[in-house]
């Protein structure tokens, strides 16, 4: 059998395999698998709502539908859909799952009597109304089944739901013939079927189909059926999974007596659907429906188990209880994968939401999911004050399998990445993530042996007032903008001064300065701010002025970048925060701060500094709007300047702080990189960039004082500054503190067995004077900025 793995099978070539080895289909299913998945097996969290069990069709297999009973609705009330969500979410379900018969109205009077009273004319209008209904009181996202759709029930439907449903079962129209199992079943023809299928597509939605094998159909005709779908799937991109559902025989329907399809017949099918498609395509098998051989299944290529419900029964399969969640990890990880959690749209669409979401529902969505698309499975954010999830104790060194060594062997060794190699490592999970982790330590001890740094250092944000409008900052303000926290301020040369001077007097080797783009401030502005720190405080070094502000400074001199860095540095300027860069990649730029300097110009002004004889930091603030490949490539940026300019003394992970942030607020962005995310931005970074850059830097303000240590025990090795009075985390909405002391600082690191090292902004031993003055020194009083300097 072909090794070619990129190519889908033809029609010819599918069909010679009819008859094929078993064994040597699934290897090559397996290995197809394998090259788009890696060891994931998803699953979805759901509850399953059955809105009605009332159908026109009369499928011969099926116990789900039945007629109008006595003393029975047609349909679920809206009290208890709600119940059935709320239940589902308690249990952690994050997908509600609507299923319901065909269009019964058409067939029951008592269906569009019931429907009447409800006030909607069709079952699909009140099946939008109850989806809406659970999305705004649960937040569940909704994934609908509800049949038979014409172009302008997907339109509609697509406002209430993330992602829709409809099973082809089989193209064969034989099926439908007198004596089939789809005879008497106008919903069940492929023609309908294909149709509603393709009314998706063009609605670019979000689609679950497959087919249903056993029930009378042929290897040829399931061949076929696949085809079917493949070719819609080539038009419009929107099939994200398919099903193969092997056929049980149920009691009291006419086809009891009918055999299940054999355990071979179901595993060359999922093989064969495998080769068909592309290797991105998930393919799925139901484990209710085949208990005792799940391994099985993933040996012949499935990469998801579907949805599993914690609280509700499959209706559709009721006699075929689903597996406890516990029990399905057990049984992937028995067949070398790991399970783990999906939504109900999955992570290559929801990655693209814009194209495949509805607005209304892209604020949830974005709520529920990490950078790569998956479900958030913990509380934990950047800045807030919550438990550390498991992520966080994973530690050691685990036994990994597949390309993972061959990436973090390279790594190790300096060997540049790929971006395909850092996505592939932003992607690991459980032993995995632990194993990158290790390999950063490992790299960390040999760059900076067990020792962890700090600097005394002082943040003076002389203004918040800003002409930029940057969706993440809660910080700056409008001239007159008191909508955000705080007021609008811009602080005196003198109290720029005192507060150098404290700084310097509670032993302080540094003052880091940034603030806003003041609509008036210019180049001078900026000279005249490091002329007062000189004044106040002769010694201190000054850490100011991001590229953004270096930019604006010289543009208003009307003088190159160059010209202005040496004015700055004739001023005292010392080195240069790495901030403004956020991400550096201008399709994220465009949507996060789209006035502000392009990534190319960011990096000029960094060149230039650099050549200039200043050093700088460099920073990535994550987990908004942005996603594995453009984290990928900023770290590989920044690589290209190092190797070129070596400047950089420090990379700094900034995670996203949400909660007051506007772009949050509009419902547009992320709620921060996961704990996983953020701990695995500093091993990735140390993995990328060595051996370039050796100092790694970790944020007590974003990460918290436990999630610190999780990232030094991941390839960090330094703790950043003691701040003493932090503003853009805070108002943000973060919720560690202004201030972490040197005796706090030290604490940390011992608790970890390491050696603690106050050093100064490049990296040097602080002197022993500054060393105890940063001990002796009592606390500043917390002022605030907005009343040191009155409101503009």
């Amino acid at each position: 059998m072909s090794e070619d793995l990129d190519r889908n099978l033809t029609r010819e070539q599918a069909l010679a395999l009819v008859d094929c080895s078993l064994e040597e289909l699934l290897r090559a299913a397996e290995r197809r698998r394998d090259a788009a998945h890696g060891s994931i097996v998803s699953y979805s969290r759901k509850v399953f709502i059955p809105l009605t069990k009332l159908c026109r069709d009369v499928c011969h297999y099926c116990t789900f539908a039945h007629p109008p009973r006595k003393n029975e609705r047609a349909y679920l009330s809206l009290e208890e859909v709600l119940a059935i969500a709320h239940a589902g979410l308690a249990a952690g379900c994050k997908e509600a799952l609507f299923t319901l018969g065909d269009q019964p109205e058409l067939r029951y009077r008592a269906a569009a009597d019931e429907l009447a009273r409800l006030g909607h004319p069709t079952t699909l209008s009140y099946l939008a109304q109850a989806a809406r209904a659970v999305h705004d009181a649960t937040g569940l996202l909704p994934h609908l089944n509800p049949g038979h759709l014409t172009l302008a029930d997907v339109t509609a439907l697509r406002g209430v739901s993330v992602s829709q449903g409809l099973m082809l079962e089989s193209a064969s129209e034989r099926l439908c013939e007198p004596g089939g199992p789809h005879h008497g079943s106008p919903d069940k023809h492929p023609r309908a079927r294909l149709a509603s299928i393709r009314a998706a597509g063009q609605q670019r939605v979000p689609f679950t189909s497959g087919i249903l094998i056993g029930i009378g159909e042929t290897r040829v005709e399931r061949i076929d059926s696949l085809l079917a779908l493949r070719a819609l799937n080539d038009a419009y991109g929107h099939i994200q999974e398919i099903i193969i559902q092997n056929f049980r025989p149920k009691a009291a329907t006419r086809m009891a007596e009918w055999p299940a399809p054999s355990l071979e017949e179901h595993l060359w099918t999922i093989a064969i659907a495998r080769l068909l498609f592309a290797p991105s395509m998930n393919i799925q098998a139901p484990p209710n429906l085949s208990p005792g051989v799940l391994s099985r299944l993933i040996d012949a290529g499935i990469n998801d188990w579907g949805g599993v419900s914690p609280v509700t029964p499959d209706h559709v399969n009721p006699e075929a209880p689903w597996p406890a969640l516990d029990a399905l990890a057990r049984a992937t990880a028995a067949a070398g994968k790991q399970l783990v959690e999906r939504l109900a749209i999955y992570p290559a669409f929801a990655r693209q939401a814009d194209r495949w979401v509805d607005p209304a529902l892209r604020p949830s969505l974005m709520g529920h999911v990490d950078a790569d698309g998956w479900p958030r499975t913990d509380e934990w954010c950047p800045g807030a004050r919550a438990a550390l999830p498991d992520d966080a104790a994973r530690l050691g060194c685990p036994a990994i399998a597949g390309e993972l060594p061959a990436i973090l062997a390279r790594a190790q060794a300096g060997t540049v990445l790929g971006e395909d190699d850092i996505v592939r490592l932003f992607r690991c999970r459980g032993e995995e993530f632990s194993a990158v982790c290790a390999a950063a330590d490992e790299v960390r001890r040999t760059a900076n042996g067990d020792v962890v740094s700090y600097v005394v250092t002082r943040n003076i944000n002389y203004t918040n007032i800003c002409y930029f409008k940057c969706g993440f900052c809660a910080f700056s303000k409008g001239k007159l903008s008191e909508n955000l926290r705080g007021r609008p301020y811009d602080l005196s040369r003198e109290e720029v001064a005192r507060r150098a001077r404290e700084a310097w007097a509670r032993g302080a080797t540094e003052v880091c300065m940034q603030g806003g783009i003041h609509p008036s401030y210019s180049g001078a502005t900026y000279l005249e701010i490091c002329r007062a720190v000189k004044g106040a405080a002769p010694d201190i070094h000054i850490h100011a002025f991001s590229p953004l502000e270096v930019h604006q400074g010289a543009a208003t001199l009307g003088v190159p970048v160059e010209d202005f860095l040496r004015s700055l540095q004739a001023e005292g300027l010392g080195t240069l925060p790495g901030t403004a860069a956020e991400i550096l990649d201008d399709e994220v730029r465009a949507v996060l701060c789209p006035d502000k300097i392009a990534t190319g110009r960011w990096l000029e002004v960094m060149h230039a500094a650099h050549r200039s004889g200043l050093r700088s930091t460099a920073t990535i603030m994550f987990g908004h709007v942005d996603r594995y490949e453009h984290w990928a490539r900023h770290l590989l940026r920044i690589r290209d300047l190092q190797a070129e300019t070596g400047g950089f003394t420090e990379f700094v992970p900034l995670p996203f702080v949400h909660m007051e942030a506007p772009i949050y607020l509009k419902g547009r962005s992320r709620r921060g990189p996961t704990f996983r995310e953020a701990v695995l931005m500093h091993a990735v970074a140390r993995l990328a960039l060595n051996p370039l850059i050796t100092n790694i830097q970790t944020s007590w303000v974003k990460m918290g004082r436990e999630g610190v240590k999780a990232c030094l025990r991941g390839g960090a090795n330094d703790l950043g500054g003691t701040l003493m009075d932090e503003t853009i985390t805070r108002s943000a909405g973060a919720s560690h503190g202004t201030e972490m002391t040197p005796a706090e600082m030290e604490r940390v690191i011992r608790s970890l067995g390491r050696l603690p090292r106050q050093r100064d902004t490049l990296y040097r031993t602080a002197a022993q004077e500054r060393y105890r003055a940063s001990f002796d020194a009592a606390h500043a009083a917390d002022a605030q900025p907005e009343e040191a300097a009155p409101a503009l």
